[in-house]
């Protein structure tokens, strides 16, 4: 596979360069997604863009956040979003009862977020075509019209840094390296 560029600020293309500023001044260093991102300004900032609105205006709390996330990336087999995310939901307080069940593909402790992850995967693996038991059966979870758009939304974002970190081999971060995460394969 080619070699994607991990840039810095003074590497990254114009356009990249304050969206870099951005994360080291959020984050306090620039994730390696984001540096493997700046090749292309659009996507970084799309990517940004999606990041931002998913955690700040989505109808979803920290543990929903999470699973939504996590369903995505697990499913994605994404070696660097899953530790990363398993490290944000720390920082959100999320029960590690719940990031554990989500990356070892196991039952959450709720009916409700069993039923947001059972969604998210219809959606992820049908393509956006759930039946109308698989809708039917997250509205009587007791989600809405708005939460089957909010699960697009996380998808939209996942897409982004979950493709973009399989085909550039983003390495996982130093402070996520604790959590590295690799698929559980079934015994056969």
């Amino acid at each position: 596979m080619s070699q994607f560029p991990l840039h810095t600020i003074d590497t990254a293309p114009e356009g990249s360069k304050p969206l870099l500023e951005g994360s080291l001044k959020a984050f306090g260093m620039i994730p390696g997604l984001h540096a493997a991102l700046a090749e292309s300004p659009a996507l970084l900032e799309a990517y940004q863009t999606l990041h931002k609105l998913f955690s700040e205006t989505s109808s979803f709390d920290a543990d929903e956040k999470t699973v939504v996330w996590q369903t995505i990336n697990v499913e994605h087999g994404c070696h660097y979003c899953v530790p990363a995310h398993t490290f944000i939901a720390t920082s959100m307080n999320v029960d590690s009862a719940i990031t554990e069940a989500l990356r070892n593909e196991t039952p959450l402790p709720n009916a409700r977020l069993e039923a947001l992850r059972t969604f998210t995967l219809a959606m992820l693996r049908g393509r956006g075509n759930v039946s109308d038991a698989e809708m039917q059966a997250f509205f009587d979870a007791g989600y809405s019209h708005k939460h089957v758009l909010d699960v697009i939304l996380g998808l939209s974002q996942k897409v982004v840094s979950n493709y973009t970190n399989h085909v550039a081999e983003t390495p996982v971060d130093a402070p996520f390296q604790p959590l590295a995460w690799e698929r559980k394969v079934a015994a056969e």
